[in-house]
């Protein structure tokens, strides 16, 4: 989101605070699973959700991106197999490319994965990983259903397959939806997240939250290939402002803010010939199809001759089927963003 969005009096005020704080935080490394206090701050959060667990539980990182790629460096070996969803955050292939894994996509439908091809993948493919957002899906913004969530997990359980659930947008779900973790218990599903989207994304501070064991393995593994986690002053500033009694009015308002950003987008975008794929219940992103006729890629890179980057549905689907998608971040729909869609839709129509 933009700058403007962000909680920034309440950086400030932690910063401030950090400023006076002792020697050690501004100059020492930090303990190897990140600040106590903070992942208290998120044991808390997952109890309150309905996920007991205790601080041991919880390790902090720099990233969601980072912690996925511990994960996979623990859990995986090249020649592994990995579901992803159809569309899916694009740099979830750029992560298992590296790994030299095999990736496998499963159509995701309005309440999740499509439920035969996901089933079909499991007895054909044998993954030893699922990937996913089921909460405000990126790029669709869709919500998996309770429904939907009870047959994956029996799915997974009858497979041997660990979940991967990237919880990134969690804070900006006005109303909780279900989660994977919450009703697996950690068994077989690890949760990830970051503040990137809510706080800041200089502090970059991310964690996962998994059954203790996974947690210790996770943890030697960042310190082998990163040295610990996240930077101490990163995560002070988080700590500080989740803190903060300003953060939930943050949260409040920001989700209020998005709900009429998406209302007025799609207002503006339907008398274009651009319409959302379905409207999210949180979030920032509007996943929408293009008119007839028009392919998204070459949308894109006419919009680039404007000085306006857009996000192209086939950059997130590894099948190449989502050509005539495109992915809009609301809050970032300025004036002149419709004006230039309104002109390459006249160009290309």
């Amino acid at each position: 989101m933009p700058p403007d969005w962000m909680p920034q009096t309440a950086i400030r005020r932690a910063l401030r605070q950090i400023s006076r704080s002792e020697d050690a935080l501004l100059a020492d490394y930090g303990s190897s699973r990140g600040r106590q206090d903070l992942r208290q701050i998120l044991a808390r959060q997952c109890a309150e959700e309905g996920l007991p667990v205790n601080p041991d539980s919880v390790l902090l990182t720099n990233s969601a991106s980072q912690t996925i790629d511990l994960i996979c460096r623990l859990l995986l070996q090249p020649g592994d197999t990995v579901l992803v969803d159809d569309p899916c955050y694009f740099n979830f292939h750029a992560l298992l490319r590296v790994l030299d894994v095999r990736i496998i996509s499963v159509p995701f439908k309005r309440n999740g994965p499509d439920l035969t091809v996901f089933a079909e993948a499991l007895d054909t493919h044998c993954p030893r990983l699922y990937l996913t957002n089921s909460a405000l899906h990126n790029p669709t913004g869709a919500t998996i259903s309770a429904q939907t969530a009870h047959q994956i997990l029996m799915l997974a359980a009858n497979s041997n397959l660990t979940i991967v659930e990237d919880d990134t947008f969690a804070a900006l779900e006005p109303d909780l939806s279900p989660r994977l973790a919450t009703l697996d218990g950690l068994q077989r599903v690890i949760r990830i997240g970051n503040f990137s989207k809510t706080l800041s994304a200089a502090a970059r501070c991310g964690y996962v939250i998994a059954r203790p064991d996974l947690i210790e393995a996770l943890t030697d593994l960042q310190v082998a290939t990163n040295f610990g986690g996240p930077s101490p002053v990163a995560a002070e500033i988080v700590r500080i402002t989740l803190a903060d009694g300003s953060y939930r009015k943050h949260i409040a308002a920001t989700q209020a803010r998005l709900t009429r950003a998406r209302r007025d987008t799609v207002a503006k975008l339907r008398p274009l010939g651009v319409e959302p794929w379905t409207m999210p219940r949180g979030g920032f992103y509007l996943w929408c199809r293009l008119p007839e006729g028009i392919d998204a890629g070459n949308f894109a890179k006419e919009a680039l001759e404007h000085q306006l980057i857009l996000a192209p549905g086939n950059v997130f689907s590894a099948m190449g089927d989502a050509n005539r998608f495109m992915r809009f971040n609301v809050s970032q729909m300025a004036p002149l963003v419709y004006d230039t869609l309104a002109k390459i839709i006249r160009i290309s129509a």
